[in-house]
């Protein structure tokens, strides 16, 4: 089979493999997915007792000649190595270099022989079974919840035709708008590859198909992560794109909250995150119209935002309240800046950025409510939005130091510069002078502009460093902001911006593989060496310590788009054009 172009080709340490639920089904609480390890071919298998594949290949003698998450073809003189899933149980291959495969317990030992042609590793108390048969140049590998299962599914793979199982997994690539720079290209597949890996099938609770930020180590659906993920799957699928929304749309309790945090097994978290659904839903109608997907979320939409007004709001004066926890390194996960020095006091605040998405939300849910030509609500929710967003606009605004700022019950403002003073960009009327002041602090090397803008803190803040949300560049407040900079019509700022975000990405990617979670905006440190909730320990050890998370969700989707617009060859025109009027 010959190489598709463009097709990201380097494979990095903590990189996705698994089958997608885009192909079919998949079954994310088995833990049947593999991140490639630090032997540059070999798979940890993810599972509860965690297995490693080493695929018997020299790196010294092969090239890659393409990777995506659930495909692989490799190179030597002596011929090639072919890897895809044939379903979310079984890997097949076929190699004609170096040493056949061989499964390991991932203290080392070699499987067991089971057959002739099976080796085995299995816990008959966790009902947990991986299977590896080879048969010449072919072989498979499988998951079962018992052996004989696990085995008759890695001998049935022996009979798979690799070229076409390779062929289905990259059918996705075809429908990809083409860029003209190979870089760029290349780039944008590898975006698309992680989306793909972190798209599954419906399961347990979650009735629709669903995205998670990353298979392996968050595993779950998040609220606000899916909104990202949307954005960019409405380029490719957008009725995939929905379903993702219908199925977060779905965990809405009775009193209606929706929380942060749902797992396939129905497990649920006592928190939520930044509202930004509307906006969600209000994208992937404007890429794809259908009034019926309107229809079913504007009762959830309302229930939640009539939720966080009556229930995040304790002082009463309209603007909201993130919700503050004991945790050190967690202060606000409800707010998605974990651990930012915003909340080193562990006090409530009126947060800008809560406060922000709400006036957003209500204007996002005012446009679907007037395309159903439900012009009371419409209304309603138009009134909603403006007089929060006057609110954060005479309440939150610091005249002095030209910046949003969060601030306490008792009236004073925080005063840590975070990238969520810069949110208020997404409100249409947010005063100019206000814009040109923002604009000042951003491009200001001693506060905002960093090498690779924007931190997530000031570098004139103490607290800055390369640990979360205390200092590093995170692609989606970037997308947020450039958004925001293109709504007021900062078209070179924003393009600027957009730039150095794509740059950054590539440039690591190139690097090493992968997307990241987050990245040192001073470009001092590489992301593979930037703190997580504590110091970064050196080796990478995803088995012991979770450092920025590779194969990223929502870096890879935001990126993309970022990419599409630079080109203009983005399906459903970019999100700035359907930005409300509050």
């Amino acid at each position: 089979m010959e190489q598709k172009p463009n097709l990201p080709n380097r494979i990095g340490e903590g990189g996705l493999f698994a089958f997608s639920g885009m192909d079919g089904e998949t079954q994310s609480l088995s833990g049947f997915t593999a991140t490639w390890g630090a032997a540059p071919y070999s798979l940890l298998f993810h599972t509860r007792r965690r297995r490693i594949l080493l695929l018997g290949v020299s790196a010294e003698t092969t090239e890659t000649v393409f990777v995506t998450g659930d495909a692989c073809k490799l190179r030597s003189s002596a011929g090639e190595l072919d890897i895809a899933y044939s379903a979310w149980h079984t890997l097949v291959g076929r190699s004609r270099i170096g040493e056949p495969p061989t499964l390991l317990e991932e203290d080392g030992t070699e499987a067991e022989v089971w057959s002739s042609e099976v080796r085995m590793t299995g816990d008959e108390e966790k009902q947990e079974y991986i299977a590896l048969s080879v048969r010449g140049e072919r072989f498979g590998l499988s998951y079962g919840k018992t052996a004989e299962e696990a085995a008759a599914r890695a001998l049935a793979g022996l009979g798979s035709d690799v070229a076409m199982e390779i062929k289905r997994r990259l059918e996705m690539y075809g429908n990809i708008p083409s860029v003209p720079d190979a870089n760029d290209a290349r780039l944008l597949h590898k975006c698309f590859s992680v989306m793909k890996v972190n798209t599954l099938s419906a399961e347990g609770a979650i009735r629709h198909m669903w995205s998670t930020p990353d298979r392996v180590p968050h595993k779950d659906m998040w609220l606000w992560d899916t909104v990202f993920h949307s954005l960019a799957m409405n380029e490719l699928d957008a009725d995939v794109s929905w379903q993702c929304l219908q199925s977060m749309l779905d965990t809405a309790r009775p009193d209606g909250m929706i929380v942060h945090h749902v797992s396939a097994s129905g497990k649920l978290s006592s928190i939520t995150q930044p509202p930004i659904l509307a906006w969600g839903v209000w994208s992937n109608y404007l890429a794809a119209p259908d009034l019926a997907k309107l229809r079913y979320a504007l009762p959830v939409l309302e229930r939640y935002l009539e939720w966080d007004m009556a229930n995040r709001d304790v002082s009463g004066n309209g603007l909201l309240e993130w919700a503050i926890e004991g945790n050190v390194n967690c202060r606000s996960g409800e707010s998605g800046m974990d651990n930012s020095s915003r909340f080193d006091e562990a006090l409530q605040l009126d947060a800008v950025d809560f406060s922000t998405f709400i006036a957003f939300d209500m204007a996002c849910t005012a446009n679907i409510a007037e395309k159903l030509g439900l012009l009371d609500k419409a209304e309603y929710w138009r009134a909603k939005a403006k007089t929060a967003a006057d609110r954060i606009k005479t309440e939150l605004w610091d005249e002095t130091d030209g910046f949003y700022y969060d601030k306490r019950m008792d009236g004073r403002f925080t005063k840590v510069k975070a990238v969520s003073g810069f949110l208020p960009l997404l409100l249409e009327d947010t005063p100019q002078a206000h814009v040109d002041r923002l604009v000042d602090i951003l491009q200001h090397p001693e506060h905002f502009g960093t090498v690779y803008p924007i931190p997530s803190i000031a570098v004139s803040e103490p607290a800055w460093g390369t640990d979360m949300w205390r200092g590093p560049t995170w692609i989606n407040m970037n997308y947020l902001i450039i958004e925001g900079l293109r709504l007021h019509k900062r078209y070179e700022e924003a393009d600027r911006l957009a730039e150095r975000t794509i740059e950054l990405v590539r440039r690591y990617y190139e690097k090493y593989g992968v997307v990241f979670e987050y990245y040192d905006s001073k470009d001092e440190r590489p992301p593979v060496e930037c703190d997580r909730k504590g110091p970064n320990r050196g080796k990478y050890d995803i088995r012991s310590k979770v450092d920025s998370i590779r194969d990223y969700h929502w870096t890879a989707a935001l990126t993309a788009c970022l990419i599409l617009d630079r080109y203009g060859v983005r399906k459903s025109g970019r999100i700035a054009s359907g930005i409300p009027s509050v």
